[in-house]
């Protein structure tokens, strides 16, 4: 090429996903050993006939085809608000919803609102690749706390406290993680949502997997004033299994909306609004068949779990919930993207390399439930011991 790229975006890693699905495409793959794959984290299961009937109808609306206003539809947002008083007792207005591209464009917008160039957000390891992605594009610095085995990733308050500067501008976390699984505890968000109003900086939430959790992961809404910290993500592609869709919204203060909305007009104008006619009905009609799902997510992880924790099993299970497991693998010389190579080649398995979640985290792997039926999930763990035997 004759033209420069830009040295920031050459220092960010390729996408972890597509690397790993590069590794075996094109690669025949024997009947009696098919591929699992435990390495994208989607439902894998349709979206709810009903809804998908419901689009259908809506297709023969011309509106269907035009931009919506930047923010969303008022009638949907006001449908998401109903959702979130429903599902967290929050009582919002839709002027604090501004319907996106994504759980990821909902985090760009919220970062670009706070961030400077040359500025900090803090991130617990393991953290979710993405983020740390977006905040190199940007220029923004993320400092990273540390990993803590004994506890399974979970955020130590004090740690967090530690590492609090001048330049922070917020705490990112994502609850229920992505890679461990773990849910953080309400007592310690409470924790964290006072250290942050403390330090006059965000919190921002990612609850991307929130619909795969029995109970409410936090009363944060309930509080007076929560938009002056509290910046909330969420993905309603995950709940009604329509990540093709891009069913994401960023839930903060009007002001913060209202700065967002520049960002929103001159990045993708609005979310298609096919997609918030699909939001609108899953939050209506689907929270029983969204529980029935969960319920089902948690039953293959509990499988996983109890069968993958045998004793003869080298590999250590170090946290985990109802869409993922966080791994240490046992090949002391090998890193997690050779750990996850060896996988592929010898037992047609595919997972994520524990180092594209963050720095010193070579001797773990991410495994992902989405794509793995009940029926496959004693075969899989069988493999990983299998491939052990060789250490």
């Amino acid at each position: 090429m004759n033209f420069t790229i830009s040295n920031s975006i050459r220092q960010i890693h390729f996408p972890p996903i597509s690397e790993v699905k590069s590794w075996v495409a094109g690669r025949t793959v024997s009947a009696d050993k098919p591929l699992i794959d435990l390495c994208q984290a989607i439902p894998d299961y349709s979206a709810h006939a009903d809804l998908l009937d419901h689009l259908k109808k809506k297709l023969h609306d011309p509106l269907v085809c035009k931009y919506s206003p930047d923010e969303g539809l008022s009638e949907v947002r006001e449908v998401v608000c109903d959702w979130y008083q429903r599902h967290y007792y929050a009582a919002l207005n839709p002027g604090e919803l501004c319907m996106t591209i994504g759980a990821s464009q909902a985090f760009w917008l919220a970062m670009m609102v706070l961030c400077s160039a040359g500025d900090e957000v803090i991130l617990q390891l393991p953290a979710y690749f993405d983020h740390p992605m977006g905040l190199q594009a940007m220029g923004v610095n993320p400092v990273y706390a540390p990993y803590n085995a004994t506890n399974g990733g979970l955020p130590d308050t004090e740690q967090i406290d530690s590492l609090i500067t001048s330049r922070t501008r917020a705490i990112l976390l994502v609850t229920p993680s992505n890679p461990t699984g773990a849910v953080i505890p309400p007592k310690q968000l409470e924790e964290l949502f006072q250290l942050a109003r403390k330090h006059k900086v965000a919190l921002v939430l990612d609850e991307t997997y929130n619909a795969f959790i029995d109970t409410p992961s936090h009363h944060l809404f309930e509080k007076k004033n929560w938009g002056d910290t509290l910046v909330h993500i969420a993905s309603f592609g995950k709940t009604f299994a329509l990540t093709g869709f891009r069913a994401g919204a960023l839930v903060a203060a009007k002001e913060f909306i209202h700065h967002a909305l520049k960002i929103q007009d001159s990045m993708v104008v609005c979310q298609p609004r096919i997609t918030q006619h699909a939001i609108a009905y899953g939050c209506k009609h689907l929270d029983n068949w969204v529980a029935d799902n969960a319920h089902m997510m948690q039953r293959r992880h509990d499988l996983f779990r109890d069968i993958f924790n045998s004793e003869n099993n080298p590999f250590i299970l170090e946290a985990s919930g109802s869409f993922f497991a966080w791994v240490r693998h046992p090949w002391t010389s090998l890193t997690g993207r050779q750990a996850a190579k060896r996988l592929v080649d010898e037992s047609n398995l595919i997972c994520l390399p524990g180092e594209v979640f963050g720095p010193g985290l070579e001797n773990y792997l991410r495994l992902a439930f989405g794509n793995i039926q009940e029926e496959e999930i004693a075969d899989a763990v069988e493999r990983f011991k299998q491939c052990s035997e060789s250490l």
